[in-house]
């Protein structure tokens, strides 16, 4: 087996449960496969027994590596996109941060985790994307999300005008600071801090959330996954801001987005007594109240 570990800035107090990963790894002679920028942080910090190859990008990958485990938060959990796209490889999110939605094993939970997944006790959840197309895209090759992508102004004194069309079809013209089309996954991301509701991820829709609207009486909506939405921009500014999870772009007024469904799919792994449901009740508090 062989296992690619990506993380970003780690604090000083996580190197012991980082340390406690790659013993557990190597005691089990599973080979490891480190992102470059994170090894030189964590080189100092733990003798590797055995030599371990680096990597920095998607083409060195995508075809020996069985399990992609990202170490952070799901901040660092959506930058593996740009690491894994279209190659299947399933990933793992060790939660070292805080919420964790997609990072969803706790730092505790190291050992029985790996375990598990040694012995191929876990399952794949198919998670969907959003992907953009617009002129000369910014984006380039990894023009797809796995929460979000959001149009937001760059003028903190104005309000960005919004006119979106669904299957060609005139939904409304938004006055507001922004506007968030969410995957089922980013339901409980940025569209649920803007009022939006929660998506099982199964669910197989998009939904459409406005920022700070002006008008008092719109409220999100949810849609199926095969509409194709295009988006038209009015601002006081030349241009707008773009984003797809935490990458994003200024993209000229004059030009419309187009946003649908990637074709294919990212595979989180989840360990086979967690589910949905448990998973929002624990990062929720739902339930928690001293009446219980």
């Amino acid at each position: 087996m062989r296992i690619a570990l990506f993380g970003k800035n780690i604090k000083s107090e996580c190197f012991d449960y980082i340390a406690l990963l790659l013993e557990n790894l190597e005691n089990l002679g599973i080979q490891i496969t480190v992102y470059e920028p994170f090894f030189n942080t964590i080189k100092g910090n733990y003798n590797f027994k055995e030599s371990v190859t680096v990597f920095n990008d998607y083409t060195q990958i995508k075809s020996n590596t069985d399990i992609l485990i990202s170490l952070g938060g799901d901040g660092t959990m959506l930058d593996t996109i740009s690491l894994v796209r279209d190659s299947g490889i399933p990933v793992m999110g060790i939660n070292l941060g805080r919420l964790g939605f997609l990072a969803s094993i706790n730092k505790d939970m190291i050992i029985p985790s790996i375990s598990a997944i040694y012995n191929g006790n876990y399952s794949l959840d198919k998670r969907t994307l959003v992907k953009i197309e617009t002129e000369n895209n910014p984006f380039g090759e990894v023009n797809y999300a796995l929460n979000e992508m959001t149009v937001y102004k760059k003028n903190p004194m104005s309000m960005l005008t919004i006119k979106v069309f669904v299957n060609g079809e005139f939904l409304n013209s938004y006055w507001s600071d922004g506007l968030i089309i969410s995957t089922p996954t980013g339901s409980t991301a940025y569209s649920l801090s803007c009022g939006g509701p929660i998506i099982t991820p199964n669910s197989e829709n998009f939904i459409i959330t406005p920022i700070s609207t002006h008008n008092l009486t719109v409220r999100p909506i949810v849609i199926p996954d095969t509409s194709i939405i295009r988006i038209k921009v009015e601002a006081r500014e030349n241009d707008y801001f773009a984003s797809l999870d935490s990458r994003s772009f200024s993209i000229e007024s004059t030009k419309e987005i187009m946003v649908m469904k990637e074709d294919f799919k990212i595979n989180l792994l989840k360990m086979n007594n967690q589910n949905f449901f448990s998973t929002i009740r624990h990062k929720l508090l739902w339930g928690n109240d001293a009446r219980n």
